[in-house]
């Protein structure tokens, strides 16, 4: 209906101020709405898509573009997608989508209550795909958190493997040390811990898929009597640990967990014990995920604010060691992940997968990319100890005997690979 095209016309020109979107409607009419960069023209193919758009945007970009609804010069969704957040950053959202999104933040207890039997149900969705697929895209070690540049130059991989040198630094290991490895993955950080640090590592993970591959790893590298994978919810571990680290978990606990989460850490960790905990978070108050994100890719997932963290630290004996930020090293990563990813079409699709999964998989990298790199998204690094002396007082422990090296930043904001002109502007202050 020509009523919603003219209602959707006139919520653009109420969100763009920054850049140009030309737009053909169902019926055929094209307008423009704003000037400058980023210029981006699409057509809407769908006739319901106009309503869809005013009713739950965020929604109906990621579907509309993963059916059809509508294609883009150029398909180039990086650009739609720049223009949206660049816009939203700056607050220009009309009244209703500010009255929309108050009320999913406010019903975000409920999205993210996890309960032993939702949390697995989450896991198989986002990582039970195909193990296979994850590896067209993933470093050699399969790694699916963020990097650590801390020489711009790095490639993936060397950035990855500096990850985990910087996370076992944390950690000061010691031969014959235990460790607890909440969220284990395809298991490269468990095996890396074991084969170069001596400790004896059990990692969790709720994905079967992961699970497999994790211990056929251990196998093949000779050392699974160092390394124990265990398909077990974080909630059922017993054991004390000498040490517990949590690659990319918190992000799928859910902010009603929290809590729980924090108290067995406290529960599990030995009383001279460390952990770490390595998730995205974001430096504005709390929020919610995107509720295309929610659907599509990670259920029950949210980035928390560090006050919403810190909180429920707080109330366990628990204390915080040391907080660092990784600021760019995320949209690096996934830009990196995004460029393998273009690169393995051909064997995306000779694995089965549509053209809708590979536009769904493409909209999911670029807008967590700009997530990081446009919106008030970071890496956080959250240290935790039960007592003041057990991590030294400064931070010169990490880099002695080549434990880690600060890292330098990076010119103009990208490496020499990762030049600026292939990624949006920054969003306006």
């Amino acid at each position: 209906m020509k009523i919603w095209e003219t209602v959707l016309e006139r919520l653009l020109a109420t969100l763009i101020k920054t850049g140009q979107m030309t737009v053909t409607m169902p019926s055929g009419k094209t307008v423009s709405i704003g000037q400058g960069d980023p210029q981006v023209t699409l057509t809407i193919h769908d006739p319901t898509l106009p309503r869809k758009l005013i009713l739950n945007p965020e929604m109906a970009m990621g579907e509309g573009y993963m059916d059809g609804g509508y294609t883009v010069e150029g398909d180039d969704i990086r650009g739609v997608l720049t223009l949206a957040v660049r816009n939203f950053s700056a607050g220009h959202l009309p009244r209703s989508q500010r009255i929309a999104r108050a009320l999913r933040i406010a019903k975000r207890k409920w999205d993210q209550w996890i309960p032993k039997t939702i949390a697995q149900r989450n896991a198989v969705h986002h990582y039970d795909i195909s193990t296979p697929f994850y590896y067209l895209f993933l470093d050699e070690d399969r790694q699916y958190t963020c990097a650590y540049f801390r020489d711009p130059g790095m490639t993936l991989e060397e950035a990855q493997a500096a990850k985990k040198k910087h996370l076992a630094g944390k950690l000061l290991l010691k031969p014959g040390m235990r460790v607890l490895d909440i969220g284990s993955g395809w298991g490269g950080l468990a095996i890396t811990l074991a084969q170069d640090y001596g400790v004896h590592v059990t990692g969790v993970t709720l994905s079967k898929e992961q699970l497999d591959a994790a211990r056929a790893r251990a196998k093949e590298a000779g050392i699974a009597d160092k390394v124990e994978f265990r398909l077990q919810d974080y909630r059922d571990v017993t054991e004390k640990f000498d040490r517990i680290v949590s690659v990319g978990m918190l992000e799928h606990v859910g902010q009603p967990q929290y809590a729980t989460y924090f108290r067995k850490i406290e529960e599990n960790l030995a009383e001279d014990g460390i952990a770490m905990v390595h998730f995205i978070g974001r430096t504005s108050p709390p929020g919610n995920l995107s509720p295309w994100f929610q659907k599509y890719i990670f259920p029950g997932g949210y980035t928390p604010a560090l006050s919403e963290v810190l909180r429920e630290v707080e109330k366990t004996t628990l204390e915080q060691a040391d907080i660092e930020v990784w600021r760019t090293h995320y949209d690096r990563t996934l830009w990196e992940w995004l460029q393998r990813f273009e690169a393995k079409l051909p064997e995306v699709r000779a694995m089965g997968y549509d053209e809708r999964f590979i536009r769904m998989w493409r909209y999911y990298l670029i807008a967590s990319e700009l997530s990081l790199s446009d919106m008030p998204h970071v890496l956080y690094h959250v240290q935790l100890h039960k007592h003041q002396t057990t991590v030294p007082i400064t931070r010169d422990y990490l880099y002695v005997d080549g434990a880690s090296e600060p890292h330098s930043s990076f010119p103009g904001g990208a490496a020499p690979e990762y030049v600026e002109e292939e990624k949006p502007l920054k969003a306006a202050e």
